[in-house]
């Protein structure tokens, strides 16, 4: 056998590759020596946070009033945004007096020409993330973000022009998907509602229900889509028509919409609507698509049960990481650095709350980021703030 000996260019090339890499890695080391005890990403973090390969942020454009206790957010997501289909929500990080919170909010435009996403939220009473963003929150203000989530789409035949009749029930801020839904469908210029020969064959009924008038969310909107001809529009306030009854003989869902059998319906809302729309559908034999938003969080505390996957539980301190509090109860995690910098040790957490043990911050779970897997922790530098369950 003979030696094989590359030729001298390839060999060159590989010389100079090899000093480029460790001229690279000496400029890393400087510039993380000069930073201590940061890293040079954390100052970039600081001029620009939404660049490709850190972790997914977006900053707020806008805070567009809707009604007075409900705001668009308009948002410029980070380079690795991967993009969404209507009807899907996203689920937005944000501080809130020194605590990180995460809630999921449906997308309420179509994929846009400038990039943009947004976000519409309504205010609820003692509602610590949605009151902050609807009254409090600025533009420039930097998010967390996740990528969209969720199956409350139309079918993809549909969503690209295919012929159907379709009915969307909703309540509240049940609108917000359909209405991401409907412009696509229809898009809205300076001139108005646009009606594209991809939604010609479209035969669309929107029953919506809301407190009263001044309370429905883009009540105007759905109007000027109605006014267009591109839906036709039941608007149902309780303050005038009562509490909508799906099942009444005269005012119910089939009064109402007399072809309801030839429809699809879509409906979104909170539980006691969609309750009665699912065993109303059942009965007749009729398709529905829902999605629903259910309230329920944790309360932080100090240290709580923690719980694995296959079941086992083990109590926990609030001051001791949560990868030492496993490992000393026999229960394998991965890990790595564990400082906080390797990512190795990442975990979702299924439910509960932990708190960051370098700034205090608290991350809970909201049930939307629970049913979708949860959310990603570093389990090396986050203790429990209560009852926590991991996924492994």
């Amino acid at each position: 056998m003979t030696d094989t000996v590359a030729p001298p260019g390839i060999t060159a090339a590989l010389a100079q590759g090899d000093q480029g890499r460790r001229l690279r890695d000496r400029l890393v080391r400087l510039a993380e020596a000069a930073t201590t005890p940061l890293l040079p990403a954390d100052y970039l973090d600081l001029v620009a946070p939404l660049r490709p390969g850190t972790a997914l942020r977006a900053r707020v454009v806008s805070v567009e009033p809707e009604t007075r206790d409900a705001a668009t957010i308009v948002l410029k997501p980070g380079a690795d945004w991967a993009g969404h289909v209507p009807g899907q929500y996203v689920r937005i990080g944000i501080d809130v007096d020194g605590v990180r919170e995460w809630r999921a909010y449906s997308l309420t435009h179509g994929p846009r020409r400038d990039g943009r996403i947004s976000i519409t939220v309504k205010a609820v009473p003692d509602g610590k993330v949605s009151r902050h963003l609807v009254h409090d929150c600025a533009p420039g203000t930097l998010v967390h973000l996740e990528q969209a989530a969720g199956d409350f789409v139309l079918d993809e035949t549909v969503a690209r022009g295919g012929a159907a009749k379709l009915l969307f029930v909703t309540a509240g801020s049940g609108v917000t998907p359909v209405v991401g839904m409907l412009r696509n469908l229809f898009p809205v210029t300076d001139s108005g509602v646009v009606r594209p020969e991809r939604s010609r064959d479209l035969d669309i009924v929107v029953v919506h229900v809301a407190p009263s008038a001044p309370d429905s969310i883009f009540a105007a909107d759905l109007a000027a889509l109605a006014e267009a001809g591109a839906i036709r529009l039941l608007a149902r306030y309780d303050d005038e028509h009562g509490v909508l009854d799906v099942d009444h003989p005269e005012h119910g869902l089939a009064a109402l919409v007399p072809d309801l059998a030839e429809r699809t319906t879509y409906a979104c809302g909170p539980s006691g609507l969609l309750d009665a729309l699912e065993a109303h559908h059942q009965r007749a034999g009729l398709s529905l698509f829902t999605e629903q938003f259910r309230a329920g969080f944790v309360e932080a505390g100090e240290g709580g049960t923690l719980t694995f996957a296959d079941g086992t539980t083990v109590e926990a301190d609030g001051a001791t990481p949560l990868l030492d509090v496993a490992e000393a109860a026999g229960v394998l995690m991965p890990s790595g650095c564990r400082m906080g910098v390797c990512f190795g040790c990442v975990l979702p957490l299924k439910e509960g709350a932990v708190r960051d043990l370098r700034n205090g911050a608290i991350t809970t779970v909201d049930p939307i980021s629970s049913a979708a897997g949860g959310v990603p922790i570093q389990t090396c530098i986050s203790a429990a703030a209560g009852a926590c369950h991991l996924d492994r």
